[in-house]
Order: structure tokens, then C-alpha cells, then sequence
């Protein structure tokens, strides 16, 4: 699941005539990035979500084979409620999310995660990013990691991980929220609860591209 439905409010003029999944940065539209990912990690089926300006995103996409769309461009669902209403689409326990706004260098995030994936014990497996080396991240850290690789939430003044915008996760935990419209922490918390919130953390390059001042770090830096 790519998730490109977002509105894109901090790239101000530059998402005035397209949405942001279309902004180019090294050298293509920073959808490809993600798409490219899955497709060099042998992931069959694609979903991407569309919101904002959707015809532009779903003409751009069609260029590819096999993706499919999740059309929200009725109502934005946020993460949580955008994959939720893709699953029918997706067919299955465990996926692969990625955001549309990140720019990788080194090894394949899919395959990072898939070679961790233990479904024994985990409910969603996130790939992070030491706060030291996210370039063009402006926020603080996310997450701790614990020895067992758990997750705990960064507080206040702790540096700790970023998150990457990629995971694998177990969806049944999606139908544990009433709301229609939510973001996928809603469910990280419920499985945090339950001691089934894990990260790993990615060891390549990776650049948050999800403000102007992150698409010219990018662009500078990868």
C-alpha cells in the first residue's frame, strides 16, 4: 500500500497545479521512488490511495502494470482509514505500507523489513531512521528502541529514531477502531499495549521529502 492521498499543505504554490506524489525530486516524481521500491522487492499487487488532484496521480500510475487504485477522493481517511478501506484491495493479513514523500539510497526498505518479519511475535514491524541521519527531517525523533527491538515513544528532548514510512503490519488490528478517518498510530498504540510493536532500523540513506526545505535537503543530499 502506497499512501498518496495526502493534501501536501507545506509544499504551498508547488501543489497548486499537481499533487505531491507528481513533485519531482533526483531526477522523478517522488511517487516512482515508492513504486520502483516495491517493484525491485517482487511485491505482485500495488495499491495506491488518491485524494487530492487523483485523475493526475491515477494517469501517471497507468503507465505501470498491475496497480491498483483506492479511490478517496470523496473523503480524505487519513492513513489508518485509507488502508483500512483498501484492504478489499490488498487481500491480505500482512502488507507493506509506504508514504510517497521519501527519497532511499542503499538497501531495498521492503526487503530490510521482509527478512526481519517475524510473525510469530510481531503485529507491525517499522523501519526507522536514527534522528542523526534523517536528512530533511525538521521534527524530533519517534521512537525508542528496547533490546528486544520493541518500540517505546520518544519523550521530549530524546533524539531516538525516525520513522521511515514503511512497514509491514498486521491489519486485523485495523477493525479495533471505530472511526472512519484515523491515523495508523491509533493502532501502533493498541499493539505497543500488547507488546507487539517492533522497528528495525534501516541503515542506508534515507530523506524525508514532506516539506520544501526536505525536497532541497534531498536534492543536495542524495
Amino acid at each position: 500500500m502506497i499512501f498518496a492521498a495526502g493534501l501536501g499543505t507545506r509544499f504551498g504554490d508547488l501543489v497548486k497545479d499537481k499533487p505531491k506524489p507528481l513533485i519531482r525530486v533526483c531526477g522523478k516524481p517522488l511517487i516512482d521512488h515508492a513504486l520502483d521500491i516495491a517493484e525491485e522487492a517482487g511485491v505482485a499487487r500495488r495499491v495506491v490511495n488518491v485524494h487530492y488532484k487523483p485523475d493526475m496521480i491515477v494517469e501517471h500510475i497507468a503507465k505501470r502494470a498491475g496497480i491498483i487504485v483506492s479511490d478517496e477522493s470523496d473523503r480524505l481517511l487519513e492513513t489508518g482509514g485509507g488502508l483500512r478501506k483498501a484492504m478489499p484491495l490488498l487481500g491480505t493479513k500482512f502488507v507493506f505500507t509506504m508514504n510517497s514523500d521519501a527519497v532511499w539510497r542503499g538497501e531495498n526498505p521492503i526487503e530490510k523489513l521482509r527478512q526481519a518479519w517475524d510473525p510469530g511475535r510481531m503485529e507491525a514491524l517499522l523501519l526507522l531512521v536514527p534522528l542523526a541521519r534523517a536528512i530533511g527531517h525538521m521534527g524530533k525523533g519517534d521512537f525508542l528502541l528496547d533490546a528486544d527491538g520493541r518500540l517505546l515513544r520518544s519523550a521530549p528532548g530524546e533524539n531516538g529514531f525516525v520513522y521511515s514510512g514503511t512497514q509491514i503490519i498486521r491489519t486485523d488490528s485495523l477493525d479495533e477502531v471505530g472511526e472512519d478517518a484515523f491515523s495508523l498510530n491509533r493502532v501502533w498504540d493498541l499493539m505497543h499495549r500488547r507488546r507487539g510493536l517492533f522497528g528495525i532500523e534501516y541503515g542506508g540513506r534515507w530523506a524525508d521529502v514532506g516539506t520544501p526545505k526536505g525536497l532541497e535537503c534531498a536534492e543536495q543530499s542524495m
